[in-house]
């Protein structure tokens, strides 16, 4: 782990700056891919493509060997990830603008907060709580619960169920057996939820009922950006950057990305903003930088539900 004085140079911030405009052009480009290409489909074709590329080139490079548990770990966490997150926020970006989605989505440092101190008893920092209390209301502003304002309620909380769903697999990724290599556990993880995507497109019909002559260029190009720009080029610097930068720098990009998705939402999309949406995101980005930033206490025995549930089962033993 590189030591926090370490200094920043120039490949650093170069591989920085790629992951802020790729991870936040990503949204843009699930729109296009989406009007035309059923969401769960378009999803599938970028993780199995990103999936199997990654998983041979982490064969190749991290030369490890592959068993039942790993496997099966990468299901889990693979289906968090991309079947719950991804194909959500695939399905909600049908009916909500992809700079809105973005915002949404940057709740996941909220959710792996909350999630982390209700099942693993981690502390609550004074600033993360704060953070909580700040980004819930900016995502309430913008998911309108009530009805009524421009945001399409229902594709909003499936957004904001696609953000919890990445924090908890991000949770659950910490204790798993997945493979120790960065690029092979991507890859399987990324194949196998690139295989229950598919699962899911084929029980909801969008195979079945697929017209190739309906499917736009611009739907083709935006897969192929998913696939080659998101999903290889950032998560290529991504891991590289876990490498050699400081974690706190590297995190960074958590309240960078909505930023950068609204402005091309605004610039390419010709997406438009209310002045309550933009004070909702404000809030959102806000309490992703105070959570983001705020020290991690220590863990309290037995006050998270997987520990309760530990202690349980030690005193059942007795």
């Amino acid at each position: 782990m590189p030591a926090p004085h370490r200094q920043v140079d120039a490949p650093v911030w170069g591989a920085l700056l790629t992951i802020y405009v790729v991870w936040g052009s990503t949204f843009a480009a699930i729109e296009l891919a989406v009007r035309t290409i059923p969401p769960f489909l378009t999803m599938s074709a970028r993780h199995l493509v990103a999936g199997t590329i990654l998983l041979v080139w982490g064969l190749f490079r991290e030369r490890e060997p592959i068993g039942r548990r790993q496997i099966l770990a990468a299901t889990v966490f693979g289906g968090a990830l991309f079947l719950g997150s991804h194909g959500l926020l695939a399905w909600s970006q049908q009916r909500i603008p992809s700079g809105v989605a973005a915002l949404l989505v940057a709740s996941i440092p909220l959710w792996v907060a909350v999630l982390d101190r209700l099942v693993l008893g981690k502390r609550l920092s004074r600033r993360a709580v704060l953070g909580l209390a700040v980004g819930f209301g900016g995502v309430a502003l913008l998911v309108d619960p009530f009805g009524g304002g421009p945001i399409d309620t229902v594709g909003a909380l499936v957004a904001v169920v696609s953000a919890a769903s990445w924090a908890a697999g991000s949770l659950y990724a910490r204790g798993a057996p997945l493979p120790r290599g960065p690029i092979l556990s991507a890859g399987l993880a990324s194949l196998a939820g690139g295989v229950l995507l598919l699962l899911a497109s084929t029980v909801r019909g969008e195979i079945a009922g697929l017209d190739a002559a309906t499917i736009s260029g611009e739907s083709v190009f935006g897969v192929v950006y998913l696939i080659v720009v998101g999903s290889l080029v950032g998560l290529t610097a991504y891991v590289w950057l876990l490498k050699v930068a400081p974690i706190s720098l590297v995190a960074t990009y958590a309240y960078v990305n909505p930023v950068v998705a609204v402005l091309i939402g605004w610039a390419i999309l010709d997406e438009r903003f209310t002045l309550s949406m933009l004070l909702a995101g404000a809030l959102i980005v806000a309490a992703v930088a105070l959570i983001v930033s705020a020290p991690a206490p220590a863990r309290e025995h037995g006050r998270g539900l997987l520990r309760r549930a530990g202690a349980a089962e030690v005193r059942a033993t007795r």
